[in-house]
């Protein structure tokens, strides 16, 4: 089977592969500092809201608004028969800059 490798020399081959594989660690050493970021920033967040119970409360509380919110549009989006209102994103009680007409019609 043809491939691009036929028509190199044995160096020119070596100097590809040793390309390769730079990229390759340059990759996974990225995706390791990306990983270990991540971590950190969980673990920061654990302390953060373990010295904070209420603003974890309020934190749950305003995502089970905006499931239930997302819920009821993709019920009506599916065609429930029971009229759809216009309501409000949960986060634009909280900045009302980002109103805007989510509804129909």
């Amino acid at each position: 089977m043809y491939n691009d490798y036929d028509n190199l020399n044995f160096e020119e081959r070596l100097q590809l592969t040793e390309s390769e594989i730079r990229r390759r660690h340059q990759q996974r050493m990225f995706l390791h500092r990306n990983a270990q970021l991540l971590q950190h920033e969980l673990e920061l967040e654990a302390e953060l809201l373990e010295e904070n119970p209420e603003l974890a409360q309020v934190i749950h509380s305003l995502n089970m608004q905006e499931i239930q919110s997302n819920q009821q549009g993709l019920q009506n989006v599916l065609g429930s028969k029971e009229s759809a209102s216009k309501e409000q994103s949960v986060w634009s009680k909280f900045f009302p800059g980002l109103e805007g007409n989510y509804g129909v019609d």
